[in-house]
Formats: structure tokens, C-alpha cells, sequence
């Protein structure tokens, strides 16, 4: 019976140790990557891989995945190695990433996406890590940045945007990474038109703080091809406060022309019989007699304006304008009106002193004839 508990005991002994064996296999360097345990360091460079390998161990802290053809990152790619600081997945083939790639690694610190096909960036991607400090994205297509992704970036102190399709950055986007040293922006095709001053004074006020940025060189107009926009002067973008005003008053404009020929088309078919003739006649003289030939159709007194959109953001920003202008005037007025009522006031009131004195003193002047008059006789008398 004793025999027989003690090879029992064996047993367990064995299974405990083959579990064991499963469990570290399990988690085993991957066969495409070479691992170090001491250092935590998984390097998986230019192997050929076509996705990310799988069975790391999940104590890795740095992963190297350049030089190889990953096509693209799909939901939690990274979810064995939640503990990873590192990721660089640059000189590969990925055009698109999962609005989740990297959900659960809220400890990575530097993340590498160059040299890749990326066009665009979910605002999610970067969604739960805060503690993000260095972003590599040159070298794609990408077309923009979405300014929700500002958020995930506060603690960000380099950003690589250089060698892309980008021709605006949102300011909004860039005013949120507070902690940004450098940013590399060069070898993008910069539209330098009025939707880029706020990128030049947030270059500015960024460079006055120390910050550091290669640089912004304009594509397009023409006339700006090549210029770097530190340099080019805000008198070239005079325009674009007086080009906002007019937008917002030829939209309004076109809006009331079409709630004006609605209102005319509504008409006539409210009373067609009525319309029919004077609506013709009435519009001949407009087309030099050539009403007639209209056929069924409403004409036009004037050719239909050009739909030119407004930018909201301008129209807004030059009715707070004009609002604001307008208060300072009405204080300006205000004071004057102020100053006016009490300069008035003071002079009525000096005025009536003044003529109090007169009063005053043409007294004492006949009391003082009384005096020298009486004086006299008195002394005849005597």
C-alpha cells in the first residue's frame, strides 16, 4: 500500500514538471526571432514575415518587426505582450491598422509605423495609451491626421511626419502636445493658402519656446512653390479675412436669390392661369426680347450666381470680428457720451459759481458807493 502511494506521488511529481514544460513552451522565443531573456528583447528583423509572430512571451518589453512584409495590423495584434515599451514596425507593407491594433498596451513609449503605405489613422488607434513619447510616421501617404488623436498624445516629444501627402495640419491637433521637442515636417506638399496660418503661428509660437522642426516648404500656389513658410510674410495672406466676408455675404446673397426664385416657382404654380402671360412679358425685356423662346421653363433676370462654399470656421470667426469691433465703438461712443454729460455738468456748475460772484461782488460794489456817498454828507452836516 505504501509502494503504491509513493509511485502515486511520483506521478504527480512528473505531471506537475510536463505542465510546466508546456507552460514555458508555450510561451517560447518564436522560431523566426531571436530572443533574450535578460533584456526582454524580441528581434524578429528581416525575416520575411508576413504577420506578427506568435507565442512571445509576455514579459517582452522591446519588439523589433523592420524590414520584413506585414501587410497589416489586425484587432489587439499585440495582446500576448501587454507589458511592451517598444514597437517598431517600420520598412514593411502595411496599409491599413485596425482601429484596435493596439488596445492593451498602455505602457508603450515609442512606437515606429515609417516607411510604410499607411493613408490614414483611425482617431481610436491611440485611443488608451497615455504614455506614448515618440512617433514615427514618415515615409507613408498619409493625407492627414485626425485631431481627435491629440488627445492620446500629451505626453508625445517627437512626432515624424516628414515624407508624406499632408498639405494641412490642424492647429488644434498640434496646440495638444504640450510636451512635443521636435516634429519633422519636411518633403510634404504644403498648400500655403489662408487654411495654413494657423500652422505658421503655431510654428512660431513653438519655435520661440525652443521647439525643433526641420522644415515647411509650400507646393502650392504657385507663386509660393518652394518658399518656406517661417519665412513668408502674413501681408501674402491679406486676402484671406476679406475672402471669408465676402464668402459669408455671397452665401447669404444666393441663399435669399433661391428663396426668392422658390417663392416665384411656388407662385406660378399656385396660379397658373394668372402667370402665364405676365410672366413671359415681364421677362422678355431681360433677355432682349427673347422670352419667347423659352419654352416651358421659368427664365432668369440674371444669370444664377456660382455656389462658392463658406468656410465656417472664417465666417464665424469674422462675425466675433466685426461683433467685437462694433462693442468697441459703442463704448468708445459711450464714453464720449459720458465724458460729454460731465464736461457739461462741470461748466453749468462753474457757470452759475461765476455768476453767483458777480452777484456777489456788484453787491459789495453798491454797498461800498452807499458808503462813500453818505460819508460826505455827514461830514457837510457836521
Amino acid at each position: 500500500m505504501q509502494a503504491a502511494q509513493e509511485r502515486l506521488a511520483d506521478m504527480r511529481v512528473v505531471l506537475v514538471c510536463a505542465l510546466l514544460s508546456l507552460l514555458s513552451l508555450s510561451h517560447a522565443c518564436p522560431k523566426e526571432c531571436n530572443c533574450n531573456s535578460n533584456t526582454k528583447v524580441v528581434d524578429c528583423r528581416g525575416r520575411g514575415l508576413y504577420d506578427i509572430p506568435r507565442r512571445l512571451h509576455p514579459d517582452t518589453q522591446e519588439l523589433y518587426l523592420q524590414d520584413n512584409r506585414i501587410r497589416g495590423l489586425g484587432s489587439m495584434a499585440f495582446r500576448e505582450i501587454p507589458l511592451v515599451r517598444i514597437l517598431d514596425l517600420s520598412n514593411n507593407s502595411i496599409t491599413s491598422v485596425s482601429p484596435t491594433a493596439l488596445l492593451g498596451l498602455r505602457t508603450l513609449q515609442r512606437l515606429s509605423l515609417a516607411y510604410n503605405s499607411l493613408k490614414e489613422l483611425d482617431k481610436r488607434l491611440l485611443g488608451p495609451i497615455r504614455s506614448l513619447s515618440h512617433l514615427d510616421l514618415s515615409h507613408n501617404s498619409l493625407w492627414g491626421l485626425p485631431g481627435a488623436i491629440g488627445d492620446s498624445l500629451r505626453n508625445l516629444s517627437h512626432l515624424g511626419l516628414a515624407h508624406n501627402r499632408l498639405t494641412r495640419l490642424d492647429r488644434s491637433l498640434l496646440e495638444a502636445l504640450t510636451r512635443l521637442d521636435s516634429i519633422t515636417l519636411r518633403s510634404n506638399p504644403w498648400r500655403c493658402d489662408c487654411q495654413l496660418i494657423g500652422l505658421k503661428l503655431w510654428l512660431e509660437n513653438y519655435l520661440f519656446k525652443g521647439g525643433v522642426v526641420d522644415e515647411v516648404l509650400c507646393s502650392q500656389p504657385e507663386e509660393m512653390k518652394d518658399k518656406d513658410l517661417q519665412k513668408v510674410p502674413y501681408q501674402l495672406f491679406h486676402t484671406c479675412m476679406t475672402t471669408s466676408y465676402h464668402y459669408l455675404f455671397a452665401n447669404i446673397h444666393h441663399l435669399e436669390n433661391e428663396r426668392l426664385l422658390r417663392g416665384h416657382t411656388h407662385g406660378n404654380h399656385a396660379h397658373p392661369s394668372s402667370h402665364a402671360i405676365h410672366v413671359p412679358m415681364a421677362m422678355g425685356e431681360g433677355f432682349g426680347g427673347g422670352g419667347g423662346g423659352g419654352g416651358g421653363g421659368l427664365p432668369e433676370c440674371e444669370p444664377k450666381q456660382r455656389h462658392r462654399p463658406v468656410n465656417l470656421r472664417h465666417a464665424i470667426a469674422t462675425v466675433i470680428i466685426t461683433g467685437v469691433v462694433c462693442g468697441i465703438v459703442f463704448l468708445m461712443m459711450l464714453a464720449a457720451a459720458v465724458y460729454g454729460c460731465a464736461y457739461a455738468a462741470i461748466m453749468a456748475k462753474y457757470q452759475r459759481e461765476l455768476k453767483k460772484n458777480e452777484e456777489l461782488a456788484a453787491a459789495q460794489g453798491a454797498d461800498h458807493a452807499k458808503a462813500d456817498a453818505k460819508e460826505p454828507l455827514e461830514n457837510a452836516i457836521a
